[in-house]
């Protein structure tokens, strides 16, 4: 059929007409940063929440770790991705042209929070990183996590004045929040730190134990999650699809959208307000 359409073309002096691209389909993904299965579920209703807005067909693509969602990203195998604030920076060094759209309210003045198992013996809500982490175990989360590793690392070197490895007898990395309150809560690391919206979404329902597992302290508000486009998709899906994909970003209010986030909405944001993060970022070698 297909050589029959060509052939009739060329008869009638037409180009043929390509098919469909695969490109023509709009692709997002998402930093693993807790539970695979409750990503696949936010996720999925931001993508046709997406389609409908934009009139495109959208496609969320999961991702096994951080790295894999900014090597997506600059591969081009997604054109916008919800990403934490190092990976955001490491994604649009990549990318030259990419833009920071925007973030979530909360995201603007975010925070981290060191966490406890309570057989430590470590007391809960201190107003400084105690003297007493010394000696301990500690799990952070992703090695490019934001407010898993890049920020608690920067506060616990500028807290102690020397390296995690050094100040604690095993470090490790667990991967995500969820699995780092899972480490904590069982013993099998004293102590770790996670994101905070993580950590109070699932208080709330529920999914911690805080008889076995505490906040020990919280950081100071740094800027951290963002979504990020690539500059190239006006080029592909049309004359202004950037500042449509903005809008439709900062007129996501769905109660039910937000709650899985969760964030109390999104607001326009550019790439200089993480400038602060990419600062630590080379400070602590964790950017090239």
């Amino acid at each position: 059929m297909r050589r029959l359409i060509a052939t009739t073309l060329m008869l009638l002096g037409l180009a043929p007409v390509a098919p469909t691209q695969a490109q023509d389909t709009f692709r997002f993904t998402a930093i693993p940063d807790e539970d695979q299965t409750r990503l696949v579920e936010r996720f999925q209703k931001v993508a046709d929440y997406l389609a409908d807005t934009l009139d495109v067909d959208v496609e969320y693509v999961p991702v096994k770790s951080y790295s894999a969602a900014v090597s997506a990203f600059r591969n081009d195998q997604v054109q916008l991705a919800w990403f934490g604030g190092l990976s955001g920076v490491q994604a649009r060094r990549l990318v030259p042209g990419s833009k920071a759209l925007a973030q979530g309210v909360e995201d603007a003045a975010f925070h981290s929070y060191f966490i406890a198992n309570a057989d430590t013996g470590i007391a809960a809500d201190q107003d400084q990183l105690p003297e007493s982490f010394e000696g301990h175990s500690f799990t952070f989360g992703a090695k490019t996590s934001t407010s898993g590793r890049l920020m608690p690392e920067y506060y616990l070197r500028e807290r102690f004045g020397e390296a995690p490895e050094a100040l604690f007898s095993r470090v490790g990395f667990s991967g995500d929040h969820t699995r780092t309150i899972a480490l904590v809560e069982s013993g099998t690391y004293d102590v770790g730190a996670v994101n905070y919206s993580v950590w109070d979404a699932a208080v709330e329902a529920g999914r911690v134990d805080t008889d076995k597992v505490h906040v020990v302290w919280e950081t100071p508000a740094y800027p951290d999650y963002q979504w990020t486009i690539r500059g190239d998709v006006d080029a592909r899906f049309g004359d202004g699809f950037t500042d449509r994909v903005r809008q439709a970003l900062l007129g996501m209010t769905d109660p039910d959208l937000l709650e899985s986030f969760p964030r109390q909405g999104f607001i326009p944001v550019s790439n200089d307000a993480y400038a602060p993060i990419e600062t630590v970022g080379e400070d602590l070698g964790l950017l090239r």
